[in-house]
């Protein structure tokens, strides 16, 4: 499977490399970062969830890519494409993912991977639909949905405790190739 990368305006989506796990937990394994995903995560779960991302490529040819900061290489976290996989959601529907450490929040760029991962997701994944998700309290996070012109799904809401024990209903937007023609254009 030959090697991803996907230039936007600012950024740079791409396959993992093995240097990359350093900073992407450092940066993105923190309080703030993690406060809507289960909360930090110890070295096994970190493992795993690296090896489900490298599954995701090897099995599907779409993951949650690595989000590299084009001006200075940084990486800034991930976004990207998986199917969907949480107990009790709506398994094996595309999902589009984000997650970016807590310096780059508020400068646009989860916006502008997002919507390069949902060009993707139509034009060169042939999607017929994708979903977002995130935990009810995440207005973060479903407010850069509605900004991408997701619509809310509750049909397709179901509850997991894992990410926010409080409050476990995980809701779902998604949007269709035509809406996205809409929004992109």
């Amino acid at each position: 499977m030959s090697e991803f990368r996907h230039e936007t305006a600012r950024l740079i989506l791409r396959d993992w490399r093995g240097d990359d796990w350093a900073p992407f937990w450092e940066a993105t394994n923190t309080p703030a970062v993690m406060r809507w995903l289960g909360g930090v995560c110890d070295a096994d779960k970190r493992e795993g969830a690296q090896q489900r991302l490298l599954s995701y490529k090897r099995d599907h040819g779409h993951t949650f890519w690595a989000i590299e900061r084009g001006s200075d290489g940084a990486i800034l976290g991930f976004c990207g494409l998986k199917r969907s996989n949480q107990q009790g959601g709506p398994l094996g529907m595309m999902e589009v993912g984000w997650r970016l450490r807590e310096d780059a929040w508020g400068q646009g760029y989860a916006r502008e991977a997002a919507a390069a991962a949902l060009d993707l997701a139509f034009g060169r994944f042939d999607a017929d639909e994708v979903i977002a998700l995130t935990v009810a309290r995440n207005e973060a996070s479903w407010g850069l949905m509605k900004r991408l012109g997701m619509q809310r799904r509750s049909d397709l809401d179901f509850d997991n405790a894992d990410f926010d024990p409080d409050d476990p209903t995980i809701i779902v937007y998604s949007i269709s190739p035509e809406e996205w023609a809409r929004v992109d254009a």
